[in-house]
């Protein structure tokens, strides 16, 4: 089996199976919702945050197997992290999209490697981790 192909198999697993999929009370989580109107992408990622770290994370949305694959494995990823660990995961996972050649504790990620050759479909890979930032931004501007 070539590498591709297991990519692949992980992309589909996770849509197909994606883990975090739900949601919380709306006054237990962070809330954030984004969209890529390019394509029609959506998602609603809730992060409960206790003590400076992402205790759980959630996510709703639609869209295609690299958006949902994507925020599946986000969210699996940033769970007992810091908020500055999981920045720090964001800023890699740019890094990623950009060719660069990046190692995740949360090996799924890495899966998504090959989005880089496909410049219209990054959008759809960093929907979930833009998400991400702006619920951590949110969270230090508001306690």
């Amino acid at each position: 089996m070539q590498l591709d192909d297991l990519y692949r198999r992980v992309i589909m697993d996770h849509y197909k199976n994606p883990r975090n999929r739900g949601k919380f009370d709306a006054d237990e989580a962070v809330t954030i919702d984004l969209n890529n109107p390019t394509c029609g992408d959506k998602i609603s990622l809730q992060m409960k945050v206790e003590d400076g770290m992402v205790s759980d994370a959630k996510f709703i949305g639609e869209g295609c197997s690299i958006s949902l694959s994507s925020a599946s494995m986000m969210t699996d990823a940033v769970k007992g992290k810091t908020l500055e660990e999981a920045l720090d995961m964001a800023e890699k996972f740019s890094g990623l999209m950009k060719g660069e050649a990046v190692e995740f504790e949360y090996e799924d990620i890495e899966a998504l490697s090959g989005v880089n050759k496909f410049p219209a479909r990054i959008k759809c890979a960093t929907l979930a981790w833009n998400a991400l930032r702006k619920g951590i931004e949110h969270t230090k501007q508001n306690g």
